[in-house]
C-alpha cells in the first residue's frame, strides 16, 4: 500500500470513531442566536471533544461490566461511570431522563406510543 493511501486509510479511521459532524454543528447552532456563525475549526474540535468525552465515559462503563462479567452496557452503567469520574452534576438530570426514556419505550412496547 502507497503512504498516501495509508494515510487516507487512517484518516478513514480516525473519522469513524467521531460523531459526525452535521449532528454536532445542529445541536450547536441550537444553542446560539439565530445568526450566529460557527466556523469549521470550531465545529471539529467540538467532534473531537464530544467523541473523545463519549469513548472516555464508555470505556469507564466498558470496564465495570467486564469486572461483573457482563457483555451488554446498560445506562445505569453510565450513570455510574459519569459519576466515578467526577461528572456527578449530570448524573440526577440524566437519570430522570433515563428513566422517562424507558417509560416510552415500555408504552411503545404496548402500542401506547406508536
Amino acid at each position: 500500500m502507497s503512504g498516501e493511501a495509508e494515510e487516507a486509510g487512517a484518516a478513514g479511521r480516525e473519522q469513524d470513531r467521531y460523531l459526525p459532524i452535521a449532528n454536532i454543528s445542529r445541536i450547536m447552532k441550537k444553542a446560539l442566536p439565530g445568526n450566529a456563525k460557527i466556523a469549521k475549526d470550531a465545529k471539529e474540535a467540538m467532534q473531537e471533544c464530544i467523541s473523545e468525552f463519549i469513548s472516555f465515559i464508555t470505556s469507564e462503563a466498558s470496564d465495570k461490566c467486564l469486572r461483573e462479567r457482563r457483555k451488554t452496557i446498560n445506562g445505569d452503567d453510565l450513570l455510574w461511570a459519569m459519576q466515578t469520574l467526577g461528572f456527578e452534576e449530570y448524573q440526577e438530570p440524566l437519570k430522570i431522563y433515563l428513566q422517562k426514556f424507558r417509560e416510552a419505550e415500555a408504552n411503545a412496547g404496548q402500542g401506547g406510543g406508536r
